[in-house]
C-alpha cells in the first residue's frame, strides 16, 4: 500500500488518471487521509480542492465528511461546487437539504442540476423545502424544485404540482404533468355540469 504522502502528491500532480487512482485509495487511510484532504479544501488551487472533494466522496458516509461536502457547495469555483453536489448524490443525508436547496439558485446551471439530483436522492426529507422553493424561489430554482418534486413522487407535492399546471412556462407545465403522472394522477376527468 503506497504511503499517504505519495497518494496526496499523486492526487495533486495534474495528471487526471493518476489523481483518480489516488482518490480511489485515500479512503483506506481513514482519519489521517481525511485531515489531509480537509486541509486541501482550503488550498488556493481549484484543482486541489476539486480532487479533495472527489477523494472525500470515496469515504463511507460520515458526518464530518458530509459537513465538508456541504461546505464545498459555497466554494468560489463552480467546478468545486459541481463536484460537491455530485458527491452529495452519493452521500444523501437530511442535513444537506437546506444547502442543496439553496444551490438550486446557483448561477452555474450544472451545479443547480446536480443539487437537484442530490435532493432527489434524499427523497421525502427534501419535500417541504422544495415546496417552499417552488412557492417563493427564483424562476430557475422553481424549475429545479419542480423537477425534483416530480421525481420524488411524494403525495405532499400534489397541490403545488397542480398549481404549477397553471404556470405560463411550458417547462413548468411539463414537469408538473410528469410528476402528477408518476403519482398516478396524470389524467384528471372533470364531470360535466
Amino acid at each position: 500500500m503506497p504511503e499517504l504522502a505519495a497518494l496526496l502528491a499523486e492526487l495533486t500532480c495534474g495528471d487526471d488518471e493518476r489523481a483518480e487512482s489516488a482518490a480511489l485509495q485515500l479512503a483506506g487511510y481513514g482519519e489521517s487521509a481525511f485531515q489531509a484532504l480537509r486541509n486541501l479544501l482550503r488550498d488556493e488551487d481549484v484543482d486541489a480542492r476539486w480532487w479533495a472533494i472527489r477523494a472525500l466522496a470515496q469515504f463511507e458516509t460520515l458526518e464530518k465528511v458530509n459537513f465538508e461536502l456541504v461546505a464545498a457547495l459555497q466554494d468560489g469555483s463552480s467546478d468545486v461546487r459541481q463536484c460537491a453536489a455530485m458527491a452529495l448524490c452519493h452521500h444523501p443525508h437530511p442535513g444537506a437539504v437546506s444547502p442543496l436547496n439553496r444551490a438550486l439558485s446557483d448561477p452555474d446551471t450544472m451545479t443547480a442540476s446536480l443539487a437537484r439530483n442530490a435532493l432527489i436522492q434524499i427523497g421525502a426529507g427534501a419535500v417541504p423545502e422544495l415546496i417552499e422553493t417552488l412557492r417563493a424561489g427564483s424562476r430557475a430554482a422553481k424549475l429545479e424544485a419542480l423537477r425534483a418534486l416530480a421525481e420524488i413522487k411524494d403525495p405532499r407535492a400534489i397541490p403545488p404540482l397542480m398549481q404549477a399546471l397553471d404556470q405560463d412556462s411550458a417547462l413548468m407545465q411539463y414537469w408538473a404533468e410528469h410528476g402528477l403522472d408518476k403519482l398516478g394522477l396524470g389524467m384528471v376527468y372533470l364531470k360535466p355540469e
